[in-house]
């Protein structure tokens, strides 16, 4: 009797292959589609929002105006406080720039996984940053027209600039950050501009975006000649991130002013840079990752990582926070005593301990993991270091100029009205560039994540329909 062979079981659909850093996004077609989507035609949310950001800017530009007619009494600053809301904002900007050239440049160097989601949007808050805080040494001069003297241009015409002052040290630095963290940011973004050009059908898009993507046609040669020429631009990056705000820091720490004449200050202000900067990618992330549906880019995998940077900054900052009040009491210098016993009960109280609450207590709830992936508890402790890192420079730069050595020079100081609506209008100035941004180039790398994502293969379409159409022919190039 002859026996009967039963039929082979019909192959299995074989398992779609993910990347461990981004599990959702299944093909180069699906980054394609979601990323180009956010450059589509702007809906009323994103209208009201640049219009609210529009009249902030008007606001900052009316008060700059009344500033500029009245003159500089219109506002708060007296003898002996020369510097306020204005330096710190300043101070508070640049340290806001700091964070991004770290996680594009640094993480790159350490081929840190989680990178590829966030350093876009993250490089282009640091040039929106520092275009920020380069208002306000202008706004900060009465005679604005004459800002040109901030220039360190060759003696001539009688002018003399002291090359020994950390205030002209603070002009290379900064001119230098903002130089090459332009550049990076632009060629970081060549690749996916040239993508942007091929997808769209746009007329004035497809011209914007064909002069900006350089003829980029995605060949062996021109991805060899751009690697290169990005690492080398991070490696350059990378010491500009520590000299930047080390710099800055040194505008203080290099004069006698009780409470700034200390040698922490560069590593403290470089630890509360990097603090506050990853609090306002957070703070700028989570909603756009609401309103454009970017839950499979921006995973709870990537805030938890960026949570844990913020919890160790938290800490050196904290310790920064204890060590200055240790030495002040332990040099048993009398001003330096006073000065720091003026911050925590003087007439500054209230910014001291904002600082300590937002700085020091609230970044420890990061310890739990729960907190760290949660995107609403995240974004709600980012806005409270936000604010903590304001009234943190308030705290040095105000409370130590009114309290100085003689008493009778002693005052106290209360900003104006000008001087906060241009505060205020500084985040409008900032928030209009970041939606023109989000609008006009791709925020997150499309390169760079297909880079993380599994290669198509040809049995990844068994069972899975049609191969998934790269409109930006740029499949596996990189």
């Amino acid at each position: 009797m002859a026996t009967v062979t039963p039929p082979p079981p019909p192959p299995s659909a074989p398992t779609p292959r993910r990347s461990p850093t981004h599990p959702q996004v299944e093909s180069y077609a699906q980054v394609n589609r979601d990323i180009f989507k956010m450059l589509s035609r702007p809906g009323k949310g994103w209208w009201m929002l640049f219009l609210t950001t529009l009249a902030g800017v008007g606001l900052m530009g009316f008060a700059f105006a009344v500033q500029v007619v009245l003159g500089i009494g219109m506002t708060g600053l007296m003898n002996p406080v020369g510097w306020g809301v204005y330096i710190t904002t300043f101070v508070f900007w640049v340290g806001i720039a700091h964070s991004g050239t770290l996680i594009s440049a640094i993480l790159y160097l350490f081929r840190a996984p989680w990178r590829q989601s966030i350093y876009r949007a993250a490089e282009a808050m640091t040039v929106f940053a520092v275009m920020t805080a380069g208002l306000f040494p202008i706004i900060h001069l009465g005679r604005p027209w004459l800002f040109y003297y901030l220039l360190p241009y060759p003696n001539q015409r009688l002018i003399w600039p002291n090359f020994r002052s950390p205030l002209l040290w603070d002009v290379f630095a900064v001119g230098t950050y903002f130089t090459v963290s332009a550049v990076f940011f632009y060629v970081g973004m060549i690749p996916d501009v040239a993508a942007a050009r091929d997808a769209t059908d746009v007329p004035w898009r497809r011209k914007l975006y064909s002069a900006l993507a350089l003829g980029w046609t995605g060949t062996d040669r021109e991805w060899k000649h751009f690697s290169r020429a990005y690492l080398y631009l991070a490696a350059l990056a990378t010491p500009l991130v520590l000299s930047v705000h080390s710099v800055v820091s040194w505008d203080f720490a290099m004069s006698i002013v009780p409470g700034w004449h200390t040698t922490i200050f560069a590593p403290y202000f470089v630890a509360g840079a990097i603090f506050s900067g990853l609090a306002m990618v957070i703070t700028i992330l989570v909603p756009m990752r609401k309103v454009f549906g970017l839950q499979a880019y921006l995973t709870p995998r990537h805030f938890d990582a960026m949570s844990k940077l913020i919890l160790l900054t938290a800490l050196i900052v904290s310790y920064a926070y204890a060590t200055e009040y240790f030495m002040a009491w332990y040099s048993f210098e009398v001003p330096e005593r006073n000065a720091f016993f003026n911050r925590a009960f003087g007439d500054y109280w209230w910014a001291t301990w904002i600082m300590i609450t937002c700085n020091a207590f609230v970044p420890q709830l990061l310890w739990f993991r729960n907190v760290r992936t949660s995107i609403g508890a995240l974004f709600t402790i980012a806005i409270f270091i936000n604010i903590g890192m304001w009234f943190e420079r308030f705290v040095i730069i105000v409370s130590s100029i009114a309290h100085e050595y003689m008493p009778w020079q002693w005052d106290t100081y209360m900003p104006s009205w000008v001087e906060m609506a241009i505060m205020v209008g500084s985040f409008a100035w900032f928030f209009m560039w970041f939606l023109l941004f989000i609008r006009l180039l791709p925020p997150i790398s499309v390169a760079e994540l297909k880079e993380v994502l599994p290669s198509p293969l040809r049995s990844d379409t068994v069972g899975a329909g049609a191969p998934g159409h790269d409109p930006s022919g740029h499949e596996g190039a990189r």
